[in-house]
């Protein structure tokens, strides 16, 4: 019999098709999670379902994004910041009660590399505000050099920073973090979330001045 303790929850990672969404997708699945992933296209989350399930051994499937989120316990959003409101109100029926991981960083192209705030303050309280207080939301992995994740049996040097209001959700994306080989760190309420945001404008300048293949962040000293 299964102890109730060592089930994992089902993980949707809307955006799974593009880089970032695809190595969070590809970690969780080898680390025994049970994934989704979430497309706008059908077609698009199959195929990138399909190559993920033979990438990993692992049963992963493929869903638009509505319903990628209704099926799953956890919904990670990892979509660029242009299409960051219109996939919440895609979405915001089908999250009530659940946690939702947002990873956006409200970059504006051309100038990636200058930190630019959004109106509402940053693209995590937006994301709440859109949402609403029925949904758990928490903001994380910002800084992650998404290349470095697809990368099969590579150790991704890099802490991640979450961000919550809801200590418990915030606990459990601290352990989704380790379980795929980063440090996570509670780092404060939701509105703590533009730091993380904003360092991601810092990280790609340096990357371009150091000629750095993607740059991450340390926390130094030791955790009780």
């Amino acid at each position: 019999m299964t102890d109730a303790t060592d089930l994992k929850p089902t993980i949707a990672v809307l955006g799974g098709t593009g880089n970032l969404g695809r190595g969070l997708s590809l970690r969780w699945a080898r680390a025994g999670y049970s994934v989704i992933v979430g497309s706008r296209s059908q077609d698009r989350a199959t195929s990138a379902a399909l190559e993920i399930s033979r990438l990993t051994g692992s049963t992963v499937l493929g869903a638009t994004y509505r319903d990628a989120a209704r099926d799953a316990e956890i919904v990670v959003l990892a979509v660029p910041y242009m299409a960051h409101k219109s996939t919440l109100s895609d979405i915001r029926d089908a999250v009530r009660g659940k946690i939702v991981i947002d990873t956006t960083v409200p970059l504006v192209p051309p100038k990636v590399s200058r930190v630019q705030l959004p109106e509402g303050g940053s693209a995590a309280l937006e994301a709440q505000a859109e949402l609403g207080e029925g949904v758990n939301l928490v903001a994380a992995f910002h800084n992650v050099a998404a290349a470095k994740l697809q990368e099969h049996g590579s150790t991704v040097d890099c802490d991640v920073l979450v961000f919550s209001d809801v200590r418990d959700a915030r606990q459990q994306v601290v352990d989704l973090a380790n379980a795929i080989g980063l440090k996570g760190w509670h780092a404060g309420p939701l509105a703590n979330a533009v730091v993380a945001e904003t360092l991601t404008s810092t990280l790609i300048f340096m990357n371009r001045h150091y000629k750095i293949e993607g740059a991450g962040i340390r926390i130094t000293g030791d955790a009780n």
